[in-house]
């Protein structure tokens, strides 16, 4: 079997599952850029370089991040922050997964079950997730990959999203202070 090209989409309404395709997720040390395994430095200046490039990135914290239920979390609502600041990115929350119905206010919130309609409604071209729980995730970027062009980065505490273009695993402070790092790093060597 030809190893399966991870492409942005839209790829249609039901885009295959890539570990189905043979995706393999990122050991420790790694992460996935375009369905690849690649060290976690290069997928981490690959966030930071597509988070730059992009025309509107945003980031999208999920319960993890935004609930203060440990100090990691309090550490980490900061640097994230600092990370939007960086880049800069709009920030819209992922509260709680519940369902949104009838309406949602899509410039203020991401309806985890139809993330689609806040990244069409924001002409959202880069989104990251960070904070958000790994069964909810998936779901979510698949529907983004499946029906948007919205390029796709998802940081996880555990071993990674393999549904996003670019996913890192083991997060902690440290690993997103190093995205924001790279942020700086690149626009400075832009602007040398």
């Amino acid at each position: 079997m030809e190893p399966y090209e991870m492409t942005i989409g839209p790829e249609g309404y039901l885009p295959p599952s890539v570990s189905e395709r043979g995706v393999v997720g990122p050991s420790k040390g790694e992460g996935l850029v375009m369905g690849k395994r690649v060290p976690e430095q290069q997928a981490i200046d690959e966030v930071a370089r597509r988070l730059l490039a992009a025309k509107n990135p945003t980031i999208f914290p999920g319960p993890l991040v935004l609930w203060a239920w440990n100090e990691q979390a309090m550490r980490e609502s900061k640097v994230v922050k600092a990370l939007a600041e960086a880049v800069p990115a709009k920030l819209i929350p992922m509260a709680d997964y519940r369902p949104k119905y009838p309406k949602i206010e899509a410039e203020r919130e991401i309806n985890p079950n139809h993330p689609n309609l806040t990244i069409w409604k924001n002409k959202i071209d880069v989104c990251l997730f960070v904070g958000v729980h790994c069964h909810q995730s998936n779901i979510a970027l698949k529907i983004i990959r499946g029906g948007t062009d919205c390029y796709t980065i998802a940081l996880c505490t555990f071993s990674g999203d393999d549904e996003a273009h670019i996913t890192i695993r083991d997060l902690t402070v440290d690993t997103i202070q190093r995205i924001v790092d790279s942020v700086h790093r690149q626009k400075n060597s832009r602007s040398s």
